[in-house]
Parts: C-alpha cells; sequence; structure tokens
C-alpha cells in the first residue's frame, strides 16, 4: 500500500450531515460544489450554503461510496483517511487514481493538486490547482 497523508481542510466547518443537498456545476476548468452547511456542529446559520470552487481543474469524481461502506473498509481510503465526513487534500503519489472512472476536463498539471470530500451518502474528488470556499446565507422573502 502507498503511503498517503491526507491534509484536513475544514477544521471549521462542515456540509449538513443529513441532507447536504449537494449540486456540481462545471463551467470550463472550473468545478463548482454546492452544498448546505452544518448549523448545529459548526458557525452556519439555517440553511446558509457552501460552494468550494475549484480552479484549474483537470477532472473529478463521484461516487456512491457512502458512511456505511467506508466504516466496513470497502473506501479506497478506508483504512488511510482519519475520519469520515470531512474534506481533505490527499498528498503523496496515489497510482490508483488512474484506474478509476473520471470525468476528464483537461491533462493534469504539474502544480495539480487531489481533493476528496466525504458526504454522508457519496464520495467526490477533484483534481485541480486550487480551491476556494464561499458562504451564502439564501434571501428569505
Amino acid at each position: 500500500m502507498i503511503e498517503l497523508s491526507f491534509r484536513h481542510l475544514n477544521p471549521d466547518w462542515n456540509a449538513e450531515p443529513n441532507a447536504p443537498n449537494v449540486e456540481l456545476t462545471v463551467d470550463g476548468n472550473t468545478v463548482q460544489l454546492t452544498f448546505l452547511l452544518n448549523p448545529w456542529a459548526y458557525d452556519a446559520g439555517e440553511g446558509e450554503m457552501g460552494t468550494l470552487r475549484f480552479v484549474g481543474c483537470s477532472r473529478w469524481r463521484w461516487d456512491a461510496t457512502n458512511d456505511h461502506a467506508w466504516f466496513a473498509g470497502k473506501s479506497r481510503y478506508s483504512n488511510q483517511a482519519p475520519k469520515w465526513g470531512e474534506f481533505y487534500e490527499v498528498i503523496g503519489d496515489d497510482r490508483a487514481i488512474n484506474e478509476l472512472d473520471w470525468e476528464v476536463l483537461s491533462p493534469d498539471s504539474p502544480s495539480s493538486r487531489h481533493f476528496l470530500f466525504y458526504f454522508r451518502d457519496e464520495t467526490i474528488e477533484f483534481v485541480a490547482r486550487d480551491w476556494s470556499l464561499t458562504r451564502k446565507i439564501p434571501d428569505i422573502g
């Protein structure tokens, strides 16, 4: 097994744990992932949305690996990633990355980084140059 490390990227925010209402949009080589933020364990308003924006995204994948599969050891990072339900940068030479089905947007660049987000009912990965998070409380009325 190849030794990988996982940099935790969301220490003070996270997705709503039960029904995050995840949506993904692609515009050229920018991919946006929008979801409800968790207002119970973090400083987030009820209905507040988070949008992760991946720039220079060369590929992404969305699979049905959920929390049950992860805890049963059936996820590819089950025995390596520190915790389920978090957002990570995967660091190291993950050769198995090329054996998976990806939505490929362009060739990976030397500055590409590998990002992984575990939601309750799915796992979403990105290979991109960088990421950012914006937050928005929806207008009511």
